[in-house]
């Protein structure tokens, strides 16, 4: 159960982070560079097959620079093992910091500087655009790296290495599947972004009230006491599934 709920959490955080203002204003731009062609072509649907195939290829360059900072948290996890208490603890006061910034209790200078790669002419081809992913996965923005960093610090705490790295994949979802839904139908994106753009400070606002209650589980060791409360809500024949 412990486990479900993490994985929720950190599915969660990847929605939020694609939703972030600096993602989600920028998913066009996106598309338009890694497929080549114009806003008006991805809205008229030229060429679906090939828009899809190098989203999938975007989509897979960050999810493999994630799984690498995944296995890099974890195994440094595993290595101080002896220490887990006092990790998952400062751990948990880390990611209430980042949580507080993310929501605007306060501001943390070197959180606002931009540490994006700029590529002005994506490599040709389908390897190039597997590069522009990785080079956006190593992206390091004022509001993706505070909920990255989180997820990072929270799979560094976990007692088993490979369920932390499972921690970043599910992340990768969470900002992978909208991103794909947004390729196949970015007509439809456009008009529901048209309507949502002004809820995007709320969006970060949440993000950074998400942070601070799993670092407050954290720092307090009640991560797996919520997990067992939860579970006298869960029928059975979910139970039994996880």
């Amino acid at each position: 159960m412990t486990e479900s709920i993490g994985v929720t959490i950190a599915f969660a955080a990847g929605v939020l982070s694609f939703l972030s203002p600096c993602v989600l204003p920028l998913v066009p731009s996106y598309l338009s560079f890694v497929t080549g062609m114009s806003l008006e072509d991805l809205q008229e649907g030229v060429d679906r097959r090939a828009t899809f195939i190098h989203s999938l290829l975007f989509v897979a360059g960050f999810t493999g620079i994630f799984l690498l900072l995944g296995a890099s948290a974890s195994f440094l996890g595993q290595f101080l093992k002896l220490y887990e208490v006092w990790i998952a603890r400062v751990g948990g006061l880390i990611i209430m910091i980042l949580g507080l910034h993310l929501a605007g209790a306060f501001r943390l200078m070197p959180l606002m500087r931009e540490r994006r790669l700029y590529l002005h002419d994506k490599p040709a081809g389908y390897l190039g655009t597997l590069g522009v992913g990785a080079v956006f996965g190593a992206g390091w923005t004022p509001c993706i790296g505070p909920v990255l960093g989180a997820i990072l610090t929270f799979a560094a705490s976990q007692d088993q290495f490979w369920y932390g790295v499972g921690l970043l994949f599910v992340y990768s979802l969470g900002l992978a599947v909208p991103f794909l839904l947004s390729a196949l139908a970015l007509d439809s994106f456009l008009r529901v972004f048209g309507r949502f753009r002004r809820f995007l400070p709320v969006v970060q606002v949440a993000s950074g009230v998400l942070l601070v209650v799993l670092g407050l589980f954290l720092v307090t060791g009640t991560f797996g006491a919520l997990s067992g409360y939860l579970a006298r809500f869960t029928p059975e024949f979910i139970l039994d599934r996880i």
